[in-house]
C-alpha cells in the first residue's frame, strides 16, 4: 500500500527491505518524525496548556508524552527542565469542574446541543438553559462558553465557572456564523460585549503612557500622543462593568474625556468607594 520494497526471504524466513541498487533512491518508511528541539517545543507548548487549564489534556495525550521523552533519552536537557524552567501566574482565576467543561467541550465539537443549569452571580439565582454552543473562549484566565440561548432567543457567553450542571441533547446545535458572534460579542469591550456600541476616550499622563501604549485593550482601539506627552485611547464598548474596573486600575492617572454617562459613573463609583471608607473609619 505504501509502495515499500519488500520482498520475502525464504532463509530469514520472513520479509524484509529489499537490498536497493546503489544508484536506486532509498526508501523511508513515512511517519512523524522530530528532533531534540522539536520535542522540546511539543514539550513546552504542553506545559503551557497544562498550565492553563490543569488536567484538560493530561489524560488524552499521555501516551504521546511518554514517547516524546522516551526520544530524548538522556539528553542533557531533561524534559524535567520544562516545568521548572517556565511559570505561568495566574490573576483572579476562578475554579470550575472539568467535568463539566469537557462535557462543554464534547457538544461543541459534535454539534449538539446542552441543557445548562448556571448561576447567575448577580441575581444570586440559577436558571435552566437550553443552548446551542458555538465556541469556549480563554479570556483572562477563565473559560466562557459562547452559545445561541434558546430561552432567550439571542446569543450569549456563559462563564464555565458558573454551570451547576451540564448535559448533552440529542438535538443538533444551531448554528450562527461566527461574522454574527464577532459583531455581538467582540465589537464591544472584553467579554461585556453587545451588538450596541460606543465609544470611550480615555487619556493617560505621560508616566503612565510608558504602560499603557504597550497594552491593546481592543483590537480596533485608536491611540495617539498628545503634544503633552499624554497618551490618549479611543476603545469601543457596551457594557462599562469591565471597562470601569480598568480605568480604575490606572487612577488616579488617567481621566475620562467622553462619553459623560461613563465619567458620571466612574466617579460615582469612586464616590461610593470612599463613602464605604469613611464609614469604616467611623463604625460607630
Amino acid at each position: 500500500r505504501l509502495n515499500a520494497p519488500i520482498v520475502f526471504d525464504r532463509d530469514a524466513g520472513g520479509y524484509r527491505f529489499d537490498t536497493p541498487d546503489r544508484y536506486a533512491p532509498r526508501y523511508e518508511l513515512p511517519g512523524l518524525w522530530f528532533n531534540a528541539s522539536e520535542i522540546h517545543a511539543l514539550l513546552t507548548m504542553q506545559h503551557l496548556l497544562e498550565e492553563v487549564q490543569p488536567g484538560l489534556l493530561g489524560p488524552h495525550i499521555a501516551p504521546l508524552l511518554a514517547r516524546l521523552k522516551s526520544l530524548l533519552g538522556s539528553h542533557d536537557n531533561a524534559p524535567e527542565e520544562v516545568a521548572d524552567r517556565i511559570r505561568i501566574l495566574h490573576a483572579a482565576k476562578r475554579k470550575m469542574d472539568l467535568r463539566y467543561f469537557e462535557v462543554l467541550a464534547n457538544a461543541l465539537l459534535n454539534r449538539k446541543r446542552l441543557l445548562l443549569r448556571h448561576y447567575n452571580r448577580k441575581s444570586g439565582e440559577e436558571s435552566e438553559r437550553e443552548v446551542s454552543p458555538q465556541r469556549l473562549v480563554y479570556y483572562r484566565d477563565n473559560w466562557y462558553l459562547d452559545a445561541w440561548c434558546h430561552l432567550r432567543k439571542d446569543i450569549r457567553s456563559f462563564a464555565v465557572d458558573a454551570i451547576r450542571h451540564a448535559g448533552i441533547s440529542d438535538k443538533t446545535a444551531k448554528a450562527v456564523p461566527a461574522r454574527e458572534l464577532d459583531t455581538v460579542l467582540g465589537a464591544g469591550y472584553g467579554i461585556f460585549g453587545g451588538s450596541k456600541v460606543q465609544w470611550a476616550t480615555l487619556r493617560f499622563t505621560p508616566e503612565r503612557a510608558r504602560w499603557v501604549s504597550a497594552e491593546e485593550w481592543h483590537p480596533q482601539q485608536k491611540t495617539r500622543f498628545a503634544d503633552d506627552g499624554s497618551y490618549l485611547m479611543e476603545v469601543p464598548y457596551s457594557a462599562d462593568t469591565e471597562l470601569l474596573m480598568d480605568i480604575l486600575r490606572h487612577m488616579p492617572e488617567v481621566q475620562v474625556i467622553k462619553p459623560e454617562a461613563l465619567k458620571k459613573r466612574l466617579m460615582a463609583t469612586l464616590e461610593a468607594g470612599l463613602a464605604a471608607h469613611r464609614s469604616s473609619d467611623n463604625p460607630g
